[in-house]
């Protein structure tokens, strides 16, 4: 299966159906942003810490697979140079969307968020990466690439899953119980049957990885980012919240 034209097509979907994932802010968010009051996630529930950002007035952001018109118009209004780049043509219309009815300067970009390689070197300031990483087969070309088209200084900012999520039997979980199942590095293609995946694919959700923490955390490190904050957070709909946080989000500079 062709896992990134797939998901191209899930997403779409998800854009007609109303994912919430998908929904664009409103006009009071930017009018906000454009007063410095904003704020974005990259997990579930917690925005990202304030301190956590560069100054972003003419700075070159990158929302990475982060389409929607969620991230990137908040920070456009706020005064960055943003660009978002997303594999799901459909999630790309909606920043172009606020950026019309809002008078914002966004660039889209279609593309696999593990190939940047229509942007040049240093070339951005900052990288937001909400939790997506999930729907790319292998983590470490992504940092690789984010360490490469940002600048000496600049920052990735990035959400992920806790890969406790993945180890469950879902079954199991709807009735309360807790059962591990699955090993990590994890992949709906083969960790699942056919008839396991027909459950998402008849639905046309997207496939997902789950990556170990070696591969999320430490690819950054091998990549040759430094380390520089740390959150966790959780979705209160899912079970494992009550035990543990399934979602974390970090904060990275490439030295210069």
């Amino acid at each position: 299966m062709d896992v990134l034209a797939y998901n191209r097509a899930a997403w779409d979907h998800a854009v007609e159906t109303g994912n919430k994932w998908t929904v664009p802010v409103g006009p009071d968010a930017t009018a906000a942003a454009r007063r410095g009051e904003w704020s974005i996630i990259l997990t579930p529930a917690k925005p990202v810490p304030r301190a956590w950002f560069p100054p972003l007035a003419g700075l070159n952001v990158l929302c990475l697979a982060s389409g929607g018109g969620q991230q990137g118009p908040v920070l456009a209004a706020a005064g960055a140079n943003v660009t978002v780049f997303d594999n799901s043509p459909k999630q790309l219309a909606q920043d172009r969307t606020v950026a019309a009815r809002d008078g914002l300067a966004i660039e889209t970009v279609e593309g696999d968020m593990a190939d940047l390689s229509r942007f040049p070197d240093r070339r951005f300031g900052l990288i937001v990466h909400p939790c997506s990483n999930c729907f790319a087969p292998d983590v470490r070309p992504v940092w690789r690439e984010c360490f490469r088209v940002l600048r000496p200084g600049g920052v990735l900012l990035a959400g992920m899953c806790n890969p406790v999520l993945f180890v469950f039997d879902e079954d199991k979980l709807g009735a309360g119980e807790f059962v591990g199942r699955y090993s990590v590095p994890y992949s709906d293609l083969t960790h699942l049957t056919d008839a396991e995946r027909r459950r998402y694919t008849d639905k046309n959700e997207p496939l997902v990885y789950g990556h170990t923490l070696e591969d999320q955390i430490g690819g950054q490190l091998d990549a040759g980012f430094v380390l520089t904050a740390l959150y966790e957070d959780s979705d209160p709909s899912r079970a494992l919240a009550q035990l543990i946080p399934t979602f974390l989000a970090t904060r990275a500079v490439k030295p210069g």
